[in-house]
């Protein structure tokens, strides 16, 4: 193993793309930095949306009576699903950006006050805010919900969880906290994605198979972005600016 050629060694294209920026000092573009990492990880919300849609197709199968006879009862019951991943992508979104953020700054603080930041304002965007953009530009009465002004009591546990996870992750080695992040951020997009389609047919998208095109292409967009600027984006160039400033400072 250890006679194996530089090139053929695996790394994924996350690591490789964050560790030219630390480790060289490339001083790249943010636009083409942010284009590079955005089409690492697309591949990852096409499976990621794929399987979701898969899951509601094979619920709303089983509940084919329900949607029609009674779909206020199905859109409770996607209410209830959302929910639960909504809240697990904050654990996971949480995780994962102090994870990223532990791997390039040793600062705590920062890491912790990323770590809340980011994933409050990046899950919102991509659990609610562009699900419901998306219903409405297809002519959809949507209902907007917001968890962190409803549902604090539920979401402190999970932001608490997964800030802590991160922590513990970040405390590794680099080659595990490599293996972790990547993991990590795959998880967090299923989840993410689960958490889009159900936030949908909650708020009133009952008929989604019908648009099951756009809902496909909408959801890829609603997920890579905001899940990629959280997870890898904001802490890297915030992480990158504390090392500048120490630097500057002393």
């Amino acid at each position: 193993m250890d006679n194996q050629p530089q090139s053929a060694v695996y790394r994924p294209c996350r690591s490789a793309t964050l560790d030219q920026h630390v480790f060289h000092n490339h001083d790249h573009d943010s636009v083409h930095d942010l284009y590079a990492e955005i089409t690492c990880h697309v591949p990852y919300a096409i499976f990621a949306v794929a399987i979701g849609l898969g899951i509601l197709s094979i619920l709303s199968f089983l509940s084919a009576d329900t949607i029609f006879e009674n779909p206020d009862f199905f859109r409770k019951s996607a209410r209830m699903m959302f929910h639960s991943f909504h809240f697990m992508h904050i654990a996971f979104a949480a995780t994962g950006t102090v994870l990223t953020f532990m791997r390039f700054s040793t600062n705590r603080v920062a890491a912790l006050i990323v770590g809340i930041i980011s994933p409050m304002v990046f899950c919102t965007l991509s659990d609610a805010i562009l699900p419901y953009l998306g219903g409405i530009a297809l002519g959809v009465p949507m209902h907007f919900h917001l968890c962190f002004l409803t549902e604090y009591k539920n979401i402190i546990p999970f932001f608490v969880i997964g800030i802590v996870n991160g922590f513990i992750l970040g405390s590794r080695g680099e080659n595990h906290r490599t293996i972790y992040s990547l993991f990590s951020h795959a998880a967090h997009i299923i989840i993410s994605s689960l958490a889009s389609i159900f936030y949908l047919v909650a708020q009133g998208f009952v008929q989604w198979h019908l648009q099951i095109g756009f809902v496909f292409l909408f959801l890829i967009i609603a997920v890579v972005v905001p899940c990629t600027i959280s997870d890898i984006i904001i802490p890297m160039v915030v992480a990158r600016a504390g090392k500048g400033y120490e630097k500057h400072t002393t």
